[in-house]
């Protein structure tokens, strides 16, 4: 295990070949300055144009353009969180983009053996834990290549994946 920063954490969404997937654990997230905003803004009930996501849809953009994907998997407790349902709302240009992005009750993963932290994997080859601390900020990103973690991490996405719900069939509670 190496750890590692945002900027270098980066690198591995300009570099992987085939497929990148992001697993989601948590209900609640202390995200970006810019997020944070956002998500006030949303709970105001202001109206969002959703530009800010710009630059992550045009990531996502090149990379299926390129033949790659991207898939994300959100556990989610039900009724959602209300940051949840911020998330579920403001998805749909990561959708529209290219971004596989389903959804799926915690209930239902009881059976399912879970890393202890949300992660992304590049090519099921290098894998980077997100820890957060209880607040939600991200205090470590963890990388490792252990093929033991990358085959736990495989495994548990493929199982989320397999009981998982589209974002466009996903109907929030």
């Amino acid at each position: 295990m190496e750890l590692i920063s945002a900027e270098e954490r980066r690198k591995y969404f300009a570099s992987f070949k085939r497929e990148a997937v992001h697993l989601e654990l948590r209900d609640e997230y202390a995200t970006s300055n810019l997020e944070r905003e956002r998500f006030a803004a949303w709970k105001a009930g202001e109206p969002d144009d959703l530009a800010w996501m710009a630059p992550w849809c045009d990531r996502i953009r090149q990379a299926t353009a390129e033949g790659r994907h991207y898939r994300r998997a959100c556990i989610v407790s039900e009724p959602l969180s209300e940051y949840r349902r911020f998330a579920y709302d403001v998805v749909g240009p990561s959708v529209e983009a290219g971004e596989a992005i389903h959804w799926v009750p915690r209930r239902l993963t009881s059976g399912i053996a879970l890393p202890g932290n949300d992660f992304w994997m590049f090519d099921e080859e290098v894998v980077v834990f997100a820890v957060f601390s209880g607040n939600g900020e991200v205090v470590q990103r963890q990388l490792y290549t252990d093929p033991t973690v990358i085959q736990l991490c495989t495994a548990a996405f493929n199982a989320v994946w397999d009981l998982s719900i589209p974002h466009r069939e996903y109907q929030p509670v």
